[in-house]
């Protein structure tokens, strides 16, 4: 079957987890989240694929090792089109609505340099800059991990001293769960999106890893 949307009973699935993240409630309620949240999102990842690249859906379990947050479950589900380490497009499922995405979303270390070194360049930088201007024109929200300060090596007054801040970096857009979200218009959204997000995807993929883009 084809994407038709997303229907309420994804919506409910994750407003019930929010209340309570136990084993128990996801036991009680896998069924629901295979049906409403995980077939509908295949489905869109399916649609998505032949234009993007293969979508990858994450598991709905956190890693909860390291972390004080002991909750089991993530109350969101995510889909990811990993173009190169870290880099790619992302959709996400919430009790919150739909989320797109589209940049790098890893800080490793000698990612970071690679981004600093080419913003910091006039020739890499400025394109950059242009980019995510027309991104917060069309309204989407540049987003990512950044400092508070300027980062170590660069001056205060750096003409792109924001962007050289960031350690991640990606433009989003969030869509609360209007009555469209359970129609095929949740495709077209993020298609639209990630299109968008396509210049800045390339660029991250160019000077970031330092190879060409690829779509595969």
């Amino acid at each position: 079957m084809g994407f038709t949307g997303f229907p309420d009973e994804a919506f409910l699935f994750y407003e019930g987890l929010e209340a309570d993240n136990s084993k128990t409630y996801f036991a009680q309620h896998k069924q629901l989240y295979e049906e409403a949240v995980r077939a509908p999102m295949l489905a869109l990842a399916d649609e998505l694929g032949p234009e993007f690249g293969e979508v990858h859906l994450f598991r709905p379990y956190r890693d909860v090792r390291f972390a004080k947050d002991k909750s089991p479950y993530k109350t969101h589900q995510g889909a990811f089109v990993g173009l190169m380490p870290g880099i790619g497009y992302y959709v996400e499922l919430s009790a919150a609505g739909v989320f797109a995405a589209g940049g790098v979303y890893t800080g490793a270390s000698d990612q970071v340099a690679r981004y600093r070194a080419a913003v910091d360049e006039d020739v890499s930088g400025k394109p950059l800059a242009a980019l995510t201007e027309r991104l917060v024109t069309a309204g989407y929200e540049l987003m990512g991990d950044r400092l508070k300060t300027r980062p170590r090596g660069f001056d205060d007054d750096h003409p792109r001293i924001g962007l050289l801040r960031h350690r991640s970096i990606y433009a989003g857009v969030r869509w609360e769960p209007e009555p469209w979200v359970h129609t095929p218009e949740v495709r077209a959204r993020v298609e639209r999106s990630w299109r968008a997000f396509g210049p800045l995807v390339e660029w991250l993929c160019t000077h970031v890893r330092g190879s060409e883009l690829s779509r595969r």
